[in-house]
């Protein structure tokens, strides 16, 4: 028995059973339910998407999250420069998001999400980050530990990395120093990009041919849909398509492809930017790639008429939705932004109702 078959018999023991439907195994070992549920593929990162999970979870028991890498601040850039390891946190985010509303769910929500508090080592390091690093130390597999960390904790979906390398993120931009406006500077580090003064003309990662891992490639492949953002867009949305497997994979696929708007620009990253500039700036890092739907919250379009020519050059058509919370900060409500996807997924998709 070959190494890679004996991982994925392993794995077949550990994969999770889920809800609502009997199981069958694809073409990579993973159970996949066979039945009316549409198998969903979300990507990002950070905050975004953990609220783009919250919400697809609701709707679909067929859920796969891949994540980016490329992380390299607070407890996860520390376990990165230590260990050698790729940064955990935005997995374990992940996680937490598809973490069930019972007591059970919640529990280990908390419990992954939990920071040490002290004047020591320990300080700020996340729980769920070092569970997820012990078991990738343990079982030598990042696949397989992230599998069994999401069976321990009941979620309602799988996550997984985008490459089995970390990553740095690299960005150029202009005016990152005030006294030289004009000028094009090369900021490293995702962390630094996020917060970066001046204007992202571009992102590139180091190394610039990453590879993807092959269970991420298959998921999107063998989706009926495929959720892009919301999140910060040069540093968690657009990097999954600087990697060339995922971006094919994201070119060919089958799925119908949808963007998730944010729901405002994001200091420093893009600042300034109206939803038609996002897609533009997407557009300029993957000219081939082509999207079904763009969903936008209805309060922050201005203009749909110029964001509804900015998704025709990806050959998509624009949804607007209430999709906000309603205390008036830039959060998605899981429930509204759930309802959003639902209603897409029965309008724009080649198959029926799913409930």
């Amino acid at each position: 028995m070959t190494g890679r078959t004996l991982r994925l018999s392993r794995l077949r023991r550990v994969t999770p059973e889920g809800r609502g439907g009997r199981l069958t195994e694809s073409r990579g070992g993973r159970a996949r339910r066979r039945g009316t549920q549409p198998k969903v593929v979300a990507l990002g990162g950070g905050m975004g998407l953990s609220a783009s999970l919250a919400a697809l979870r609701r709707i679909t028991g067929d859920l796969t999250a891949v994540v980016t890498v490329a992380d390299d601040g607070g407890s996860s850039g520390r376990l990165r420069d230590e260990l050698g390891v790729l940064p955990p946190g935005d997995l374990r985010k992940a996680l937490a998001a598809l973490c069930g509303d019972d007591d059970w769910g919640q529990t280990w929500a908390r419990v992954i999400q939990h920071r040490f508090q002290s004047k020591g080592e320990l300080h700020d390091h996340a729980v769920g980050n070092l569970l997820i690093v012990a078991l990738w130390e343990q079982l030598g597999d990042h696949v397989l530990a992230l599998d069994l960390v999401g069976k321990l904790l009941g979620a309602h979906g799988r996550v997984l990395p985008m490459s089995a390398v970390p990553l740095e993120l690299q960005a150029l931009v202009k005016g990152h120093d005030r006294e030289r406006p004009e000028d094009i500077d090369t900021i490293r580090g995702q962390a630094n990009v996020a917060l970066t003064p001046g204007e992202v003309q571009s992102v590139h990662l180091v190394p610039n041919d990453p590879p993807a891992v092959p269970e991420a490639v298959e998921a999107v492949l063998d989706a009926d849909w495929v959720v892009l953002g919301p999140g910060s867009w040069f540093s968690s949305v657009i990097p999954h398509l600087l990697v060339p497997e995922l971006l094919d994979a994201l070119t060919e696929t089958k799925a119908r492809r949808v963007l998730s708007l944010n729901l405002a620009p994001q200091p420093g990253e893009t600042e300034g930017f109206s939803p038609q500039r996002h897609l533009e700036v997407l557009g300029r890092h993957a000219p081939k790639l082509a999207l079904d739907v763009v969903l936008a919250d209805e309060a922050a379009v201005p203009d749909r008429d110029l964001l509804t020519d900015a998704a025709k050059r990806f050959g998509a058509a624009v949804e607007l939705a209430p999709v906000a919370r309603t205390d008036g900060s830039p959060r998605h409500d899981p429930e509204l932004l759930a309802a959003a996807y639902d209603r897409i997924f029965r309008m724009h998709g080649r198959i029926g109702p799913w409930r």
